[in-house]
């Protein structure tokens, strides 16, 4: 064969390979195509199957809300020239933490007060009535200004010795005992005391139809710890565990009723605090010398509450 024509030969094969070549490539690359578009397809989003894989990556959880503020049990240290217990009920489990004396007693003074109203309440709606409006203003003011009259005449109203008996059985309080005529003189303890608020707070006392305006009456209670305040037969009650709760405690709304005397059978202040949370109930009990002052003991109710008030931290 000529030297040219094996030139040309040759040259028409090189030509004819990389047609080949390319021809193949292209035909590989449309197959990937293909299949991808198919991949895209199936998914249904028009994207390639990388794209859709990083799209389809679940969003990470958001973190947990931190728990509520509340009230925590733990140590207090507060010093008190006479007797002191307090007790804590954690609403959730219902465990009740607090002093060693936790079911020494006191006299309840006015903190019974939100029974004498509950209990006369609920039995007048279990009877299918509505309370007079003359009724409905003593259960007002028993509680908002711890008005002694008030209470009186619905104590007698309900039975007298028959209402603090209801109170022990119905509220399952263990420590209370009945002081014969005199509602202010019964006995109750700490731990009693949060059994009473919880009682309040769920229902028990004052029933279904009443429970709201109960709580609600006991966040309206009024009234400063100054003598302007004091009166005879009623006083000013708007002091002590309320004073110690920071404002995001408060928010979630806080029903409270003290009770007090300055002479107490033993020549002494006796000086109960009760406040009821959305999570927790606290009672602080205290009996002191009377020249102390009613200040002193709101600041001992106003310093426990302070100290068991605390935000857990978050889990994690």
């Amino acid at each position: 064969m000529r030297p040219r024509m094996i030139l040309a030969t040759a040259l028409a094969a090189i030509v004819l390979g990389g047609v080949l070549v390319v021809s193949n490539g292209f035909a590989m690359l449309g197959e990937e195509e293909r299949r991808g578009q198919a991949s895209a397809k199936e998914a249904g989003t028009g994207q390639s199957p990388a794209s859709a894989a990083l799209n389809a990556a679940p969003d990470p959880a958001p973190p947990p809300p931190p728990p509520p503020a509340t009230l925590v049990a733990g140590p207090v240290s507060v010093k008190v020239n006479g007797f002191y217990s307090w007790a804590l009920l954690d609403r959730k489990t219902g465990k009740i933490s607090g002093s060693r004396n936790i079911t020494s007693t006191n006299s309840t003074e006015s903190m019974v007060k939100v029974w004498l109203v509950s209990d006369y309440l609920r039995r007048v709606a279990a009877k299918g009535s509505k309370p007079s409006s003359s009724r409905l203003s003593q259960a007002s003011t028993a509680i908002r200004d711890s008005n002694d009259n008030s209470a009186q005449a619905l104590y007698e109203a309900g039975g007298g010795n028959s209402v603090i008996r209801r109170m022990i059985s119905i509220c399952e309080l263990t420590e209370t005992t009945v002081f014969s005529g005199w509602w202010s003189r019964t006995q109750i303890s700490a731990r009693d005391a949060v059994r009473l608020g919880e009682c309040v707070a769920d229902g028990r006392a004052a029933g279904p139809e009443w429970t709201t305006w109960v709580l609600r009456e006991m966040r309206l209670v009024r009234g400063s710890t100054a003598k302007a305040d004091q009166h005879a037969k009623s006083g000013g009650g708007r002091w002590g565990i309320i004073d110690g709760l920071p404002p995001e405690i408060l928010a979630q709304g806080v029903s409270i009723k003290n009770g007090w005397t300055a002479i107490g059978a033993d020549g002494k202040w006796h000086i109960n605090c009760l406040a009821v949370g959305k999570y927790w109930v606290l009672a602080v009990l205290m009996r002191f010398p009377v020249g102390l002052g009613l200040d002193y003991g709101a600041n001992v109710c106003e310093s426990v509450a302070e100290q068991l008030a605390v935000r857990p931290a978050a889990k994690g």
